[in-house]
């Protein structure tokens, strides 16, 4: 599991860095602000949902602050990520995780930046995942992508967890 000091601190970091006060981060990621003050001082385990919706704000991906953190695990509703590495080019920066995903679970993820996609492959068990509005769905061994800037959505299909690789695109701004 993920030591929230970390984390919260890069959170601040990037936060300040921008000019922008507690308040409106915590407003535009839809979170309380008591939450956001909680995961910025440690006092709360931030999950994969509510880093998902504060990175958006602050226009980083979600590897900017796992970084921080020694394990680089974090977790939400049915999916456990870890980081594995991050990558970067002239135009974007990509991030690699080893992804568990809960049987019976089932998880939303925000939309992510302009120009975000996700690219997922399946090793074991079976997930329905992608656009919430159209999930894809991808059997061990198969791979499937989508642009992630729109709600999209993990769920294990069956009776067992699902286990995979996510490749996550990044366009760097400007």
């Amino acid at each position: 599991m993920t030591t929230p000091g970390g984390i919260g601190r890069r959170l601040r970091e990037l936060r300040e860095a921008r000019g922008l006060s507690l308040s409106e981060v915590a407003r535009r990621a839809g979170i309380g602000k008591a939450t956001l003050s909680g995961l910025e001082t440690g006092t709360r385990n931030p999950t994969l949902e509510t880093l998902y919706a504060v990175t958006a704000q602050l226009g980083v991906p979600l590897g900017a602050v796992l970084a921080a953190d020694p394990e680089q695990r974090v977790s939400g509703a049915a999916v456990t990520a870890t980081l594995l590495d991050t990558f970067e080019e002239a135009g974007a920066v990509f991030e690699l995780y080893r992804l568990r995903v809960a049987a019976g679970a089932h998880q939303s993820s925000p939309a992510h930046q302009a120009g975000v996609t996700e690219h997922l492959t399946v090793f074991a068990g079976a997930l329905r995942t992608g656009p919430a509005d159209a999930p894809l769905l991808a059997g061990a061994g198969e791979h499937v992508s989508w642009r992630a800037d729109v709600p999209h959505v993990y769920q294990a299909v069956g009776e067992t967890d699902a286990h995979a690789s996510l490749l996550i695109r990044t366009p760097r701004a400007g």
